[in-house]
């Protein structure tokens, strides 16, 4: 009777406490659940073996230093395959070639499931970017594959450069910046440009608000946002309120170009023309503005931590390559050698083209003057090195920069901290003898391949020269691999070209430390940051003067 007793006045005492004292002990009670739960857990004889420790301790660890977590994993469990817990989510770690090969080819692994939980989801607008029907989303990756066809990507190269041209100029003669500042910023310009609308992407104002909104978004993203979402945090509530700004600004873009009856070359202009719903039209645009501009994936990615948006991730944008974009940059200012060669073979491409003498991407798409093919690459020709650069026709940036190539490759390799996700939808199967049970997370480190020693000698070294890990299946995943290609390959590549061109031909360049002086040794990669790969802040800069060439 006295136990009845107590309770009831338990409850009562409960009862009348406000609302944010009751959500806390609730909020209490339930990770004391999961606590007790988790502990009383057996192991089958073929689970993969648990991490030690209580596996409450093991969230911090993963979304703050998630490299160095899952390689303390794999050497305090002596196993190329491991187990933890996110709260009641199990998540299993694999390794090594035969685990990469069933990774990327079980039909049960499904990747946009795998990311909802572990990448750090944004809030979802219902109807927009969520919850939409299979053909929908099937209809927004035809789209995304009509950007990248070759008469629409040919066509915004010289917008793209020009974009560039006016973003570069604006760093002025000569200075320093952080490449995870300006560099990032230019590709999300160039995303902007390509994924959406001139109403947004002309107006540099409205493209820097999107920033802010994208960088509150990741600042947002939290263990408690990501496991927790219906707990309404600060944080949560951030990420909401900069979601909501962002479907506005999508929403009356869409609203203005409708109402103005003018037709414009550009992705929307695409959406509206081919007669997709509204609810399409709103889901593609923000659906890949949101996921194309942070890899959280990154991006990554990107990229390179990658967010799941439109009900697909990230992982099928180009924004994936914005860390890539940084350090392929950071990694010429350090090596001239390869910075030479890069500016070589765009030169040659250059001198075998013929150019007008004026060029305006943004207004009349002809030449105002006629080519002349005796006409030679030099600083004290009238053209714009963009304008020059847009001549060169996308299938010869595609096939014939073979060192551009080995550029964006090598630094996708040792600079790109992706670790793919997956959950098994079903049936149970096996990888290096441990069973993954349905519903169970997967989740595979490109740092298991790219930072191999046995594929690449001295992995950390950045050396484009390196040959090919082609006696291995899977020996690169730096685009996905199997069944899961990043969609967004064929506009990131041509992006991180374009703007690589520029940047060796318009500037001179070179890494300095935080006193100014010659960065010795060169900035590592930290593979920590999954968004960036981004080392300290302040660490280094890129020192830069124009070169005489005319942007």
């Amino acid at each position: 009777m006295p136990y009845s007793v107590g309770l009831q006045a338990a409850a009562t005492a409960f009862l009348s406490a406000g609302f944010s004292t009751q959500f806390t002990i609730a909020v209490l009670v339930f990770l004391v659940i999961v606590f007790i739960t988790s502990s009383l857990e057996k192991e089958g004889v073929d689970a993969p073996k648990s991490l030690p420790g209580h596996s409450f301790f093991h969230i911090i660890p993963f979304f703050r230093k998630r490299y160095d977590f899952l390689n303390w994993g794999f050497h305090a469990t002596g196993q190329n395959i491991f187990q933890f817990k996110l709260l009641r989510n199990t998540v299993v770690v694999v390794s090594g070639e035969n685990a990469r090969q069933i990774f990327f080819t079980a039909k049960g692994l499904d990747l946009t499931e795998g990311f909802k939980i572990l990448s750090g989801a944004i809030p979802m607008v219902k109807g927009v970017t969520s919850d939409l029907q299979t053909r929908r989303i099937s209809l927004i990756h035809k789209r995304l594959a009509n950007v990248q066809r070759n008469a629409p990507l040919s066509s915004l190269i010289p917008f793209l450069l020009d974009d560039t041209r006016k973003m570069m100029e604006a760093w002025g003669q000569s200075g320093k910046f952080d490449p995870f500042d300006n560099v990032y910023e230019l590709l999300f310009q160039l995303t902007i440009r390509s994924l959406s609308c001139v109403e947004i992407s002309d107006d540099p104002a409205l493209v820097a608000r999107l920033k802010v909104l994208y960088d509150k978004l990741d600042t947002g993203t939290t263990p408690a946002t990501v496991l927790l979402p219906w707990l309404p945090t600060p944080a949560m509530i951030k990420k909401l309120w900069a979601t909501k700004e962002i479907y506005e600004i999508v929403i009356k873009a869409i609203n203005d170009r409708e109402s103005s009856g003018i037709s414009r070359d550009d992705t929307l202009q695409m959406l509206l023309d081919s007669g997709d719903e509204k609810l399409v039209v709103v889901g593609f645009i923000m659906g890949l503005l949101i996921a194309g501009a942070r890899a959280t994936g990154t991006t990554g990615q990107y990229y390179h931590v990658f967010a799941e948006v439109s009900e697909f991730p990230a992982f099928l944008t180009p924004g994936c390559f914005f860390p890539i974009a940084c350090w392929l940059m950071t990694f010429l200012g350090g090596h001239q050698d390869w910075r030479a060669k890069a500016a070589a073979e765009v030169e040659a491409l250059l001198e075998s083209r013929s150019y007008p003498s004026e060029y305006s991407p943004t207004g009349d798409s002809s030449p105002t003057s006629i080519y002349d093919p005796a006409l030679p690459f030099s600083s004290s020709s009238p053209s714009s090195l963009a304008a020059r650069l847009s001549t060169i026709p996308l299938e010869v940036w595609e096939n014939e920069t073979p060192v551009l190539d080995a550029l964006i490759r090598e630094t996708t390799r040792v600079a790109q901290p992706h670790t793919a996700m997956r959950r098994n939808l079903g049936p149970e199967l096996y990888i290096n003898n441990k069973i993954i049970p349905t519903g169970a997370y997967v989740i595979y480190p490109f740092s298991d391949v790219h930072l191999d020693p046995e594929l690449y000698l001295d992995p950390w070294k950045f050396d484009p020269g390196r040959p090919e890990a082609s006696q291995v299946p899977f020996g690169y995943v730096g685009w996905g691999s199997g069944k899961t290609i990043c969609l967004g390959t064929r506009l990131a590549k041509v992006e991180l070209k374009l703007v690589t061109a520029m940047f060796v031909l318009g500037f001179r360049h070179s890494v300095v430390d935080r006193h100014g002086e010659p960065s010795n040794p060169l900035p590592v990669p930290n593979w920590n940051d999954i968004l960036l790969c981004r080392p300290p802040a302040g660490s280094f800069q890129l020192k830069f003067e124009r070169s005489s060439v005319k942007l």
